[in-house]
């Protein structure tokens, strides 16, 4: 549903009693708050989620309800939610050399970054905010925003903590950038469009017409593009802007209250993005894995959401099972190793669609 489908809606219940102008601010405005809700609730599904598998995994049960008193709800489910209320009860502290207003933008400016990826993902056939049609780059691109909000945090705290965060950040998440926007060449190439709608369309007709079993080079597309959405998004074992052991917090040393949960908000939205356009480019998006099997328009919400869960989950396995990488690792791994596969891959499915297709 675009918005300018919404608009057709609106100004036909509405036609006469409001203006132009307001009918197209409020079908803007709907979107947005979907949007945000979504996104909030996404957050405490997948922090209930990430203190369940990293408990499991531990060996351990992680939150429960249990026993007389407070506590958090059946199977623990309120902890989330406990958690985000502490968040946003504690208070609200600016340090006296901080760079006042770079220091109290920095926190939302990354999570505007994340927020306006989501307009462009298709969440089913006609379930989509803006269907552009250089969608996938409308995302590689407004995603380069978290890079400037993490070097703005860790500049505005005036701590060389917070610096060295932002310094670890802005190289990591250019460097990776590179070798996953590669791989997202590939499936331009095969698609033939930068429309996501129609990379998903291109995908019909099964499991096996996905892109990822298109040729013998897109699995390793697709793995290379994952592990460099991992390291952008900052997660284990890429956490290195903000690792405990060294950094404190990285970039977020400084900062408390709902700057802070705007900064964990932001890095879970960023995971679904980067997983979604993961499943939108190598997994069939909303398309269901066999042909009439589940095919609606209403399944297809459920598969996209599903497999990017999927992706999520992986993500959060990864983050308990893999320690930290040191900094030279990091960048070896990605100048020495990705770019130059990622290179070689793109001539690879060049080469495989001219002779085979």
């Amino acid at each position: 549903m675009t918005v300018d489908y919404l608009f057709e809606i609106l100004s036909g219940l509405f036609e006469g009693l409001i203006g132009t102008n307001s009918l197209l601010l409020l079908s803007m405005l709907i979107p947005c708050l979907a949007v945000f809700g979504f996104i909030t609730v996404y957050g405490l599904v997948v922090i209930y989620a990430e203190l369940k598998v990293s408990s499991f995994i531990q060996d351990k049960v992680g939150p429960m309800g249990q026993g007389p008193g407070l506590h958090a709800g059946k199977w623990g489910l309120l902890q989330p939610i406990a958690d985000a209320l502490k968040l946003l009860s504690k208070e609200d502290i600016i340090p006296i050399s901080a760079d006042r207003p770079l220091f109290i933008f920095a926190p939302f400016m990354i999570f505007i970054g994340a927020f306006i990826s989501f307009i462009a993902i298709p969440f089913g056939e006609s379930i989509i905010i803006a269907d552009f049609n250089i969608g996938i780059f409308y995302i590689l691109g407004v995603g380069s925003i978290a890079v400037l909000s993490l070097i703005l945090a860790g500049w505005a705290s005036n701590n060389k903590w917070s610096l060295y965060g932002g310094m670890r950040s802005a190289a990591q998440i250019v460097s990776y950038e590179i070798p996953a926007g590669l791989s997202l060449i590939i499936v331009i190439m095969l698609s033939e469009s930068l429309n996501m709608q129609d990379i998903i369309k291109y995908q019909s007709g099964g499991v096996f017409n996905w892109i990822i079993f298109d040729n013998p080079f897109v699995p390793i597309a697709f793995v290379i593009y994952f592990i460099s959405a991992l390291a952008e998004t900052n997660r284990t074992p890429f956490d290195l802007p903000e690792s405990e052991s060294e950094l404190v917090a990285g970039f977020a040393t400084e900062y408390s209250g709902m700057r802070y949960a705007f900064f964990f908000l932001s890095e879970y939205a960023n995971m679904f993005v980067v997983s979604a356009v993961a499943v939108v480019g190598f997994l069939g998006g909303w398309q269901s894995p066999l042909v009439g099997f589940l095919d609606s328009a209403a399944w297809g919400v459920f598969w996209m959401i599903s497999k990017t869960a999927a992706l999520i989950f992986v993500m959060l396995w990864l983050r308990w099972t893999l320690p930290r990488l040191r900094v030279d690792q990091l960048m070896s791994v990605c100048w020495k190793v990705f770019l130059p596969i990622s290179l070689v891959n793109i001539f690879g499915v060049a080469i495989w669609t001219v002779i085979f297709n």
